[in-house]
């Protein structure tokens, strides 16, 4: 079969779910939104949160398998700086001996989202790893980035998209 055929025999054969779910349902990070105690950070950049499966091997006959021995919870918040507030107050309170631990909440609704759903998920004991006290360079907007752990155990995911 000459391969134009194919491709056209794939175009015209398309599933329902290909023009479903076309590039506008994609969600765009512009819609996304960050709370850190109930307080939305308004000059949010990026968020990301992870869960690694640490596993450890595991042999069977000749064969390295593993297993999963425990999740580990990590992340970072880039913002443009606005505002020091949060970050003093943290600081503060590190320095009086407290492990002062957050609850963050990250949603994103973009209005093409299918359904006009929302995924939304919330991360309680929360724990910074770095803080950034101060860092800019002429010419350029500062931007920090906050590197976060949590345990996996703590996420809860509030509301997903489903077809």
């Amino acid at each position: 079969m000459p391969e134009n055929q194919f491709k056209f025999d794939i175009q015209r054969h398309r599933d329902w779910q290909d023009t479903a779910y076309r590039g506008n349902r994609r969600w765009s990070g512009n819609w996304g939104r960050v709370w850190i105690d109930n307080v939305l950070i308004f000059e949010i950049e990026s968020f990301e949160a992870k869960i690694t499966n640490d596993r450890d091997d595991v042999i069977i006959g000749q064969s390295k398998d593993s297993k999963i021995v425990s999740l580990t919870g990590e992340g970072t918040i880039t913002i443009k700086r606005v505002l020091d507030s949060g970050i003093s107050a943290y600081w503060e309170s590190v320095k009086a001996g407290h492990d002062t631990r957050f609850t963050i909440v990250g949603a994103i609704k973009d209005p093409d989202m299918v359904k006009g759903q929302e995924q939304r998920i919330q991360i309680e004991n929360v724990w910074l790893n770095e803080v950034d006290v101060m860092h800019f360079t002429k010419g350029e907007v500062v931007e920090t980035e906050i590197p976060f752990g949590f345990t996996p155990e703590d996420v809860r995911f509030l509301s997903t998209v489903q077809s």
